[in-house]
């Protein structure tokens, strides 16, 4: 790990939940890309992502990022049975606005957008909060996510019924519980190494 800590203070975070693209800075030095190794490339899984200060941080344990990676990967590519990409999205969405992660809500409000074809949905989630009367389906999806963010104990039999009557079975109900648990993790570990920041900013 590092000692070094940054800080930036020109900064102007965004305060505003949006789908447009966001940067993100951080908080302690990330690994130097000039001194990657074949083990710390394994760890990006994706040798673009040596662009991300977010993964060049997390490369500084290589081993747990190639972890994480291949979780979020299943979790979210991995669509051939299950829960559309959208909605599981969606529910990575709800998650992140609920937490107040607006760098992550970003991020995966843009694929809701892009995969369902509701962005005025999705915008609506955004800006009205988790509470926002989106459909029938969208509403249960969202509600299951908050009830799991809120805290674990939360989420129970109401929940999944509600996800029943909504349509979903029971891979569709698992799909919902994996995105919204991935990104409560996912969620607090971003907010706490680093902050997002206008895009202008962050290519600075």
């Amino acid at each position: 790990m590092t000692d070094k800590t940054l800080s930036h203070p020109d900064n102007h975070e965004p305060l505003a939940f949006t789908q447009e693209e966001l940067g993100w800075l951080p908080w302690l030095e990330p690994f130097p890309a000039d001194q990657m190794t074949e083990r710390h490339w394994a760890g990006l899984v994706e040798p673009s992502r040596v662009k991300s200060p977010y993964f060049l941080l997390l490369a500084r344990d290589p081993d747990i990022l190639q972890a994480r990676t291949r979780t979020d990967k299943d979790i979210f590519y991995n669509t051939q049975n299950g829960l559309p990409r959208a909605e599981r999205e969606l529910a990575a969405t709800a998650t992140s606005r609920f937490n107040g992660c607006i760098y992550c809500a970003s991020v995966h409000s843009r694929f809701a957008t892009q995969y369902s074809k509701r962005g005025d949905d999705v915008q609506r989630l955004l800006e009205e909060g988790v509470d926002a009367d989106l459909d029938t389906r969208w509403n249960a999806i969202v509600a299951a996510s908050v009830a799991l963010t809120a805290t674990p104990v939360s989420f129970g039999e109401t929940q999944i019924e509600a996800l029943r009557r909504a349509g979903l079975d029971d891979l569709e109900i698992v799909d919902v519980i994996n995105g919204a648990a991935f990104f409560n993790w996912a969620n607090r570990l971003m907010l706490s190494l680093g902050e997002p920041a206008l895009p202008a900013k962050a290519a600075a």
